[in-house]
């Protein structure tokens, strides 16, 4: 359906503007009126040339929870469901968002449930959102999980950005690294070398190193470039094939440095997402198959589904987890008590709130580990490679004072 943009003036005088869908311009000017607005003015919304693209830019984490939480306040307050459609439409930001609730409304209107509609948006809503979603509808209790999801969206949104504050100094640090080693190779060495030929005489085994070092980067720079694409394309291959993925993801969790880090996080986004369904109403087995495949580790998705084999046979959770060696003991023994008390949502919400803290102090721990050593990298390379070009000086210079 058409989208519009319109001026107008509402009950109280004041000024008001958004955009609506209608079938016609005529019909978005009756609409706004049986708003009770005045001095209307309404023309087509120019279409987006990234609409309906790749390059559209997907709503992030923070127009989730936005959403989320003033729909649930909306619906606490009594607001029927088509009418706080209606308002998100008109002040969500994001296109993307905005497009999709449009969407959603008409869908709603035409006699879909909520998250019958929000299904059928799989790029902007996932399962795990609609079966929230449905959860609270058949409960009666969609304002508290839209609640509960806001938080859980919040939580997980920060925890991703902890792993990449981690992941990104080293990666920086590494990629400056290569590149001041690289200029000093193919630019500087050179210069130094051809200085070196007119003194004449022998050169010490370090100088004579680097400088064939040096010859055979300049040489053979595109066999480098080639080589280190072809292993990555090869990573990338081996990492989408099934097997492949499932040793990468086992291999990063036992990591010397990072593995710790990501166990962490592992168990964290484990803990948040099946607490936070379970306590909305989602029957264990659908929360556990959603839990699986939002892991984002094949290693916890195995183990999270041999969990629903357990279950289903009429065994505990616990058992099975235990097995993938990702979850520590204390973990394992929480989700065991929490599982014969009946409170395993609350125990996990525990154990979710425990392991953020644990992700903090990693973080902390890891950067301060990863800067000495990076710094002592690069004064041993780079300072390694400036004393070789300088020693002819100095022997120079010594024969001369001598």
């Amino acid at each position: 359906m058409p989208l519009f943009l319109y001026r107008a003036m509402n009950r109280s005088g004041r000024k008001v503007k958004g955009d609506l869908d209608a079938p016609s311009l005529d019909m978005a000017h009756n609409a706004l009126q049986r708003r009770g607005y005045s001095r209307i003015k309404v023309k087509p919304k120019p279409k987006d040339l990234l609409e309906g693209t790749f390059l559209e830019k997907k709503p992030s984490s923070r127009d989730m929870v936005v959403f989320s939480r003033q729909f649930a306040t909306m619906i606490n307050s009594g607001v029927p469901i088509l009418q706080c459609l209606q308002v998100m439409c008109e002040q969500t930001e994001n296109n993307k968002l905005r497009r999709t609730l449009y969407e959603v409304r008409n869908d709603v209107e035409g006699g879909s449930s909520l998250s019958e509609a929000l299904s059928r948006h799989k790029d902007v809503f996932d399962a795990l959102y609609t079966n929230m979603v449905h959860a609270g509808e058949t409960g009666g209790v969609l304002d508290l999980v839209l609640d509960r999801l806001s938080e859980y969206i919040e939580k997980a949104a920060n925890l991703k950005s902890k792993v990449k504050g981690a992941m990104v100094y080293p990666a920086v640090v590494t990629v400056v690294a290569i590149a001041v080693i690289a200029i000093i190779l193919i630019f500087v060495i050179p210069t130094f070398e051809s200085m070196f030929a007119d003194f004449g005489g022998a050169l010490p085994l370090p100088t004579r190193i680097v400088i064939d070092l040096s010859r055979w980067v300049k040489g053979n720079i595109l066999l480098i470039l080639g080589a280190a694409a072809a292993a990555a394309i090869s990573l990338r291959l081996f990492y989408s094939w099934e097997k492949g993925k499932t040793l990468i993801d086992r291999w990063i969790l036992f990591l010397p440095v990072f593995g710790p880090l990501l166990r962490k996080v592992a168990v964290a986004r484990f803990s948040r997402t099946l607490s936070t369904m379970v306590s909305s109403g989602v029957p264990i087995l659908h929360a556990l198959d959603i839990v699986a495949r939002t892991s984002g580790n094949k290693t916890v998705e195995q183990g999270v589904h041999r969990a629903m084999r357990s279950i289903s046979e009429g065994q505990t959770l616990a058992e099975p987890l235990d097995a993938t060696g990702v979850f520590p003991p204390m973990v394992i023994h929480m989700i065991s008590i929490g599982e014969t008390t009946g409170a395993l949502d609350s125990m996990l919400a525990k154990i979710a709130d425990f392991y953020d803290d644990e992700v903090d102090v990693a973080v902390a721990t890891l950067t301060s580990l990863i800067e000495p050593i990076m710094i002592v990298f690069l004064g041993i390379v780079v300072g390694g490679l400036v004393i070789s070009m300088y020693l002819p000086i100095f022997k120079i210079a010594g024969t001369v004072a001598g």
